[in-house]
C-alpha cells in the first residue's frame, strides 16, 4: 500500500524569507507617511500652478499611498500563522494586494491619458518655475522612498508598491522637464506629452506585474522553473523508476511547493530516496514545501492516470 510523506524543509533560505516578511512592514509604513504627506503638497501645488504633469504626479502619489497602505496591511496579514481553516497561512494576501495595486495603477494611467489628450487639444497655462521647484522636492522624496522599498522588494507585494513609487519618480522627472521647457520657452504642450510618456513606461511594468500575480493565483508553475526539468532531475535519483502527477506552484512569490507520485523499484530504500529528493529539490531549485507519495510499480494493478510521467533518461 502506498504511503505519503509531507516535508517542509527549514533550510537557511526559508529563514531568510521569513525574516524578510516580518521586517517588511516598517519600510512600507515609512514610505506611506512620506508619500502621503508630499502628495497633499504636490496636489495643492499642481492646482495652483495649473500643471497637469504635477497633478498627475500627485495622483500617482495618492494612489501610491493607497498601494503602500494595502501592501503594509497585506504584509501584516501574511505573518499570521497557519490555522485549521487556512493550513498554508495567509501568505497569498501579498499576491492579492499586488493584483489590486496593479489594477489601481491601470486606473491611474487611464486617468492621466484622458486628461493629457484634453490638454493637448486645449492647452492650459502653467507656472513653469513653481512646477520645477515642487517637482524637484518630489523627486528627492521619491528617490528616498524607492531606495527604502528596493531593499525589501523580494516578493510581488513589495514589487507592486515599488512599481507605484517608480511611477512617481518618473512623474517627478517629467514634471521637472515640463516646468523647465515651459519656463524657458513657453511651449505648453510639453506638459501633457511628458505625462503620456510617463504613463506608457509605467504601463509596461504594470502589465508584467499583473501577469505574474495572476500566474501565482492560477497556481501556474513558477516562471523560473520548468516542470519537465525538475521531474527529470527527480527521476535521476537512484531507486526512482519514474515520477508522475507532478505539480509545482507558488504559495506566495517567495515560497514554492511541489507534490508528486514517485514510482520505486522497492520501498526498502524509500527513506534514503526521500532524503536525496528533498536535498536536490532544496539545493538545486529552492523548493521547500515538498509532498511525495511513494508507489511500488509492480504492486500497482491500475496505473495512475498522470498529468505528466517522467522516466530517467
Amino acid at each position: 500500500m502506498a504511503t505519503s510523506d509531507h516535508h517542509h524543509h527549514h533550510g537557511d533560505g526559508h529563514h531568510d524569507h521569513h525574516h524578510h516578511r516580518i521586517e517588511s512592514g516598517n519600510p512600507l509604513r515609512w514610505a506611506l507617511i512620506l508619500t502621503l504627506g508630499f502628495a497633499i503638497v504636490e496636489a495643492a501645488g499642481g492646482a495652483w500652478s495649473g500643471s497637469l504633469a504635477l497633478i498627475s504626479d500627485a495622483g500617482h502619489m495618492f494612489s501610491d499611498a493607497i498601494a503602500l497602505g494595502l501592501a503594509a496591511f497585506a504584509a501584516w496579514i501574511a505573518k499570521r500563522p497557519p490555522s485549521a481553516r487556512h493550513s498554508y497561512g495567509f501568505v497569498r494576501a501579498e499576491i492579492i494586494a499586488a493584483l489590486v495595486n496593479g489594477g489601481l495603477m491601470l486606473l491611474v494611467i487611464i486617468g492621466i491619458v484622458v486628461e493629457a489628450v484634453i490638454r493637448l487639444r486645449e492647452p492650459q497655462p502653467v507656472a513653469g518655475g513653481a512646477v520645477m521647484v515642487i517637482a524637484v522636492i518630489g523627486l528627492v522624496i521619491n528617490i528616498i522612498v524607492a531606495f527604502v522599498l528596493s531593499r525589501e522588494a523580494h516578493n510581488l507585494n513589495s514589487r507592486a508598491a515599488l512599481l507605484h513609487v517608480i511611477g512617481d519618480l518618473l512623474g517627478s522627472i517629467a514634471a521637472i522637464i515640463a516646468g523647465a521647457v515651459i519656463y524657458f520657452t513657453g511651449w505648453m504642450p510639453i506638459d501633457p506629452i511628458l505625462s503620456l510618456v510617463g504613463a506608457g513606461l509605467i504601463l509596461f511594468s504594470t502589465i508584467n506585474l499583473l501577469r505574474e500575480a495572476l500566474h501565482v493565483l492560477m497556481e501556474g508553475v513558477p516562471l523560473n522553473l520548468r516542470l519537465e526539468e525538475v521531474g527529470q532531475a527527480m527521476a535521476q535519483i537512484n531507486g526512482v523508476q519514474s515520477v508522475h502527477d507532478l505539480h509545482i506552484w507558488n504559495l506566495s512569490s517567495g515560497q514554492v511547493a511541489l507534490s508528486a507520485h514517485i514510482e520505486l523499484d522497492s520501498l526498502a530504500l524509500w527513506q534514503n530516496i526521500l532524503t536525496d529528493l528533498r536535498k536536490k529539490l532544496h539545493d538545486q531549485y529552492d523548493i521547500e514545501h515538498v509532498t511525495l507519495q511513494p508507489e511500488v510499480a509492480q504492486l500497482i494493478k491500475q496505473p495512475y492516470k498522470a498529468d505528466i510521467s517522467i522516466h530517467p533518461l
